[in-house]
């Protein structure tokens, strides 16, 4: 990991981005006009004055408040030496918009922000945009939305990509999940000899958290003990300061990141009214692919990723699908049943293939459908006595081939 070494350039830095009123755009227009941010604070008012309001020249003259303790602060996480870390000891840095470690492609935004504040065992430098994919969707997906989620974030880190995503619930940690697997495969595999350059690609840079508070803090809590495994196979990223608190505004913000980092995006589920779609647009703004899998009509989480595909994103019913869309990637061998996914995920000699479980096609599954059904109608369609029709779905349930929904609903659990 690239660690900023110049203490005193980084106090600037910090105190650049604190300064009252100012703002990422502000800050940018002095950088521009006078080069490094130790060049702004020796500039005299006037000067200043030439570049931003004569209110915001005046702030950038004084320190901002309790800029004291924030750069101690900031000191004390950067030697990993807090008393209370809300992740275990791991390496740090803050990578600042002049640093050559600065992603490239968040340069190209409207707003890329002054410092990154990262942690974590993955390299900054060497995060490429192009062998990162953004997977974002629901906070309340449905079953099948979860697994979905979980199953294409290990397909696609298994075949050499990086899962983006914001640590959020639902959608999000399923998929953080997902990519965390697919490096345990592929570490399991290194322990049997199975060479494979895309497996051990992915056991070094599995997934990226974007969160939107400081890295001093973890948000959700149900995510600690994730933020600590995702902190010890890649990487947590914020623009935040310490001490900064899960805000409602920031996490929009923070979408612009995760869309920037990666070379495209996976809405898995979402609603018609959902930070998943401000990714999406934000995305698509940006020259990158947006992808969506469809859902049932009746479901309101599917509305949105519907919504996308009818707007010109690339529906896509398996992770191989997106595969093909990145062009370099060698398409899997087909297989016979059309419930199975196989990744080729090694452009070697070696061949590696996840196969999901065939699931049975009872007639009760079949009767199921895949929209979310209640019991009345299930026993309608099946003519089964209440008691048998009960037993038989708790059998599917334990099983693993449906899910029971809020309302009575049932829904059958698919392959990613």
């Amino acid at each position: 990991m690239s660690v900023t070494g110049d203490a005193s350039a980084l106090a600037a830095w910090l105190r650049l981005s604190l300064t009252p009123g100012l703002g990422n755009e502000g800050a940018r227009k002095l950088l521009a006009a006078f080069g490094l941010p130790e060049a702004i604070f020796g500039a005299s008012l006037a000067a200043l004055q030439q570049v931003v309001s004569a209110k915001v020249a005046d702030a950038v003259r004084q320190l901002p408040p309790q800029f004291a303790e924030k750069w101690a602060q900031t000191q004390v996480w950067l030697n990993g030496a807090e008393p209370a870390s809300a992740t275990r000891t791991v390496p740090r840095c803050i990578v600042t918009l002049g640093d050559s470690a600065y992603p490239a492609d968040l340069l190209h935004m409207e707003d890329p922000p002054l410092l990154l504040y990262v942690m974590g065992a993955g390299d900054v430098a060497q995060l490429l945009a192009s062998h990162c994919i953004a997977v974002v969707g629901s906070r309340n997906p449905t079953p099948q939305g979860e697994e979905n989620a979980r199953g294409f974030a290990k397909a696609l880190v298994s075949a050499g990509l990086t899962v983006v995503s914001g640590l959020a619930l639902g959608v999000d940690g399923a998929a953080h999940e997902g990519a965390l697997e697919a490096v345990l495969d592929a570490e399991n595999k290194a322990e049997k000899n199975v060479e494979s350059a895309h497996l051990q690609a992915a056991a070094q840079m599995a997934t990226v958290a974007v969160v939107g508070t400081g890295l001093d803090r973890v948000y959700p809590k149900q995510h600690l003990d994730l933020a600590h495994r995702i902190a010890a196979r890649g990487l947590l990223i914020s623009e935040y300061p310490l001490g900064t608190p899960p805000l409602s505004a920031n996490f929009p913000r923070r979408n612009r990141l995760i869309a920037g980092l990666s070379k495209a995006t996976l809405v898995v589920e979402a609603a018609l009214k959902s930070g998943s779609l401000i990714t999406a647009r934000l995305a698509s703004e940006q020259g990158k692919d947006v992808f969506a899998i469809p859902g049932s009509i009746h479901a309101a989480q599917s509305r949105g990723c519907h919504a996308l595909i009818k707007q010109g994103a690339k529906l896509v019913e398996s992770a191989q699908d997106v595969l093909e869309e990145f062009g370099h990637w060698r398409p899997a061998k087909s297989k016979t049943a059309t419930n199975k996914i196989a990744i080729d995920a090694d452009l070697s000699s070696t061949n590696t293939s996840f196969d999901w479980k065939d699931v049975p096609e009872s007639s009760l599954l079949q009767a199921l459908g895949f929209d979310p059904v209640g019991l009345d109608a299930l026993q309608a369609r099946t003519g089964l006595p209440t008691a048998m029709l009960q037993a038989e779905l708790l059998t599917l349930e334990l099983e693993g081939h449906l899910a029971r929904l809020p309302g009575g609903l049932f829904q059958r659990m698919g392959a990613a």
